[in-house]
């Protein structure tokens, strides 16, 4: 039998709701309920097929589905069918919300259609936003989880250097630091914002593999194995006076960090290297300049400046097809809010995580540059990913 909810996370929980009660009040939202399951996990503290039910006042309330493992308590119900939610709302006094929020950016239309049949008399609005906002902001638990993520992502990383062997392919590479990764024990998936992106675990990226354009919206492309998963590793051979940037699964406990480092194999071209040097003084300034109430469009803004005060430009987020952000939020996602692009209209907040990863394609080299996960804080951003950011030698 399985406790729903442990006395330690209750504190925790009554954070994150009041957080999300607030942000409803404002919006004129009676009541949530909450199906996907990042929203799930994030509300719960586990994964289970069903619906959350968070009313603007009163109890929050799990219903469940799938599994049939809990031990008994007042907070949550079985049930079979999301029809019987609103029944057992009536019989429990509470109140039908005028106003409903759905999350449409994780339910089928029909979900929703269907919801709203059980709903009659509320008005459905999107709450996706709402709950992705919520999740912006980090609790110190949620920092703490990460930043273990960080640390067992960099002692992961430590090993990668012995892991090459001489005429291995990208994806050879990748497998074997996949196999480190999960000793170290990585769960060994994503969890991606956003139903268009897709990825394993990671992406491994060696020399001009780096320059082949994929679908998705990242930093650096991959040709990919597969045209199913055209993005990463594609066979390409490690050769002398390229690079690979290694920028795998940092996910161990449900939250994740986003960390990319590059090794080079051989004598490298100056191009390259100040490339690199560039990514990192970007890292510096940005750093600095990370505090609350910091437009995150800056942060993009300075990053290009410096990309072609150092005449980079060409290569900076891609050189055959560029990323138009330099970062984005983190937590139980990757690609959670904000996302630092030129049009964002997000303001930097505290105890807010980002990965920033300034990077280069280097045509006939491959990728250089940096990535980190960090807080925001009042005097700066603090770096949740300990490992050295120079170029390793294979």
């Amino acid at each position: 039998m399985t406790h729903f909810i442990s006395h330690d996370f209750d504190s925790e929980l009554r954070l994150r709701t009041e957080r999300i009660r607030t942000m409803m009040a404002d919006r004129g939202i009676d009541a949530l309920l909450v199906a996907g399951n990042t929203n799930i996990y994030y509300l719960s503290g586990r994964i289970f097929r069903g619906y959350l039910y968070l009313p603007l006042e009163g109890e929050l309330h799990f219903f469940v589905i799938r599994p049939n493992d809990f031990e008994e308590a007042d907070y949550f119900t079985y049930i079979r069918k999301p029809e019987q939610i609103a029944d057992w709302l009536k019989d429990n006094d509470y109140q039908l919300p005028a106003r409903l929020g759905l999350e449409f950016n994780d339910l089928f239309y029909s979900d929703v259609e269907r919801l709203r049949k059980i709903f009659p008399d509320a008005q459905i609005t999107d709450s996706s936003i709402l709950l992705r906002h919520a999740r912006m902001i980090k609790t110190p638990y949620e920092i703490e989880k990460m930043r273990q993520d960080g640390l067992h992502q960099a002692q992961a990383y430590h090993r990668i250097t012995r892991l090459y062997r001489k005429d291995m392919t990208d994806v050879e590479f990748q497998i074997e630091i996949e196999r480190t990764l999960r000793l170290e024990g990585c769960l060994g998936f994503y969890r991606t914002a956003g139903n268009l992106m897709e990825i394993n675990m990671g992406s491994v990226i060696a020399g001009n593999n780096a320059d082949n354009p994929t679908p998705y919206d990242f930093a650096m492309g991959g040709a990919g194995a597969d045209s199913s998963l055209p993005v990463g590793a594609n066979g390409t051979t490690i050769r002398p006076g390229t690079t690979v940037m290694v920028d795998m699964n940092g996910s161990f406990n449900g939250y994740q960090t986003d960390m990319s480092r590059v090794w080079g194999l051989g004598e490298l071209p100056e191009l390259a290297l100040k490339a690199h040097e560039c990514s990192r003084q970007i890292l510096r300034e940005l750093e600095r300049i990370g505090v609350p109430g910091e437009k995150c469009s800056r942060l993009y803004e300075v990053a290009v400046e410096i990309a072609k005060s150092e005449g980079l430009d060409a290569y900076f987020m891609g050189h055959k097809q560029k990323a138009a952000f330099i970062g984005h939020g983190v937590g139980i996602e990757l690609n959670e809010q904000p996302v630092l692009t030129p049009r964002s209209k997000d303001l930097l907040e505290g105890s807010m995580t980002i990965a920033i990863e300034p990077k280069f394609v280097i045509p006939s080299v491959g990728p250089v540059g940096v990535e980190n996960t960090y807080v925001v804080r009042p005097a700066g951003l603090e770096c949740l990913t300990p490992f050295p950011e120079e170029i390793q030698e294979l």
